[in-house]
């Protein structure tokens, strides 16, 4: 070998149980699968990502931005498997399933989930080809376009698009969704939405599945849509204080309104029912014994003047 420090490294671990298990391959391949399988006993999630589509380009903004937080290797499948195949933990053996072409292993010293939200952050949105899978329902608005009228009249109508024209260019006049997610999009749908603008695709490394060394344990379908997760959390807490309300489950955020409720319900039943007090009630009482004595008196006196009128 021609690097000094690899011909040590090798001499180093030469008759190790780890260099049993990859005899029969090449120097500086054994370099590569014994720095692999180092990076993977020093850090805390090993994270397999694809790369397929990636430019390299953008591969390699990437990972200059995950600097200090990442590292990401790309090697042969085989070596990959090799590496994994060296560690003796558990679980780690389970990734080796989902390693195949154009992916890229992570080492880091975050949390799986923590590095799989980096890695959707910084995805690109991008033009649709055709064969492309629709990430979701791709839906284009009614509205002006900038286009002029020709060709593209027919190439919008057939994908159906109705549309006129307005000052001179192109106007959709009702809008369509062109493909449902998970569909395949079409050569024309492709076409249109390449004149129109519109970029519905997303480039970046996608997350397979990770390891974590501190509880082995292995993560898949680790996807992290940050924005789809706190859109869906707003709406469970939305939920959460009416469910709460509706089962009488009383803490900091209801209590105010079972509080506010029992004041409404108290003057409600105060108009139904008037509580009145004791005293209150026998000087009614007495009011009316009067009244009614009065009422007797006037009666007996009446009834002595017709009796002494008749004599």
């Amino acid at each position: 070998m021609k690097n000094k420090e690899s011909v040590e490294k090798l001499e180093g671990i030469e008759g190790s149980e780890e260099s049993k298990k990859i005899s029969g391959v090449p120097d500086y391949k054994k370099k590569i699968v014994f720095d692999l399988a180092n990076k993977i006993k020093e850090s805390k999630t090993v994270l397999i990502a694809s790369t397929k589509g990636l430019p390299g380009g953008q591969f390699h903004q990437i990972k200059k931005k995950l600097r200090g937080k990442a590292e990401v290797i790309v090697a042969k499948k085989s070596l990959f498997l090799r590496a994994i195949a060296s560690v003796d933990k558990g679980a780690l053996q389970n990734l080796k399933e989902k390693i195949g072409a154009d992916v890229a292993l992570f080492f880091s010293d975050l949390g799986a989930f923590e590095l799989s939200g980096l890695l959707a952050e910084n995805q690109s949105p991008t033009k649709a080809k055709a064969g492309d899978i629709a990430p979701e329902d791709i839906k284009i608005e009614s509205g002006p376009t900038d286009l002029l009228p020709g060709p593209a009249i027919s190439e919008l109508g057939a994908v159906g698009l109705k549309v006129s024209v307005e000052n001179g260019k192109l106007a959709i006049k009702q809008g369509a969704t062109l493909v449902k997610e998970g569909e395949k999009i079409s050569e024309k749908v492709a076409g249109v939405l390449s004149k129109l603008g519109i970029t519905p695709m997303k480039v970046g490394f996608e997350p397979i599945a990770a390891y974590n060394s501190e509880d082995d344990k292995t993560y898949f379908g680790i996807k992290i849509d940050k924005e789809g997760s706190l859109e869906a959390l707003r709406e469970a807490i939305g939920k959460s204080f009416g469910f709460s309300v509706s089962i009488g489950f009383v803490n900091e955020k209801t209590i105010g309104y079972f509080i506010s409720k029992a004041g409404l319900e108290a003057k409600v039943l105060e108009k139904l029912t008037p509580v009145e007090k004791v005293g209150e009630v026998e000087e009614e009482k007495k009011e009316e014994e009067n009244a009614v004595g009065e009422v007797e008196e006037k009666n007996n006196a009446e009834d002595n003047n017709e009796k002494g009128g008749k004599k």
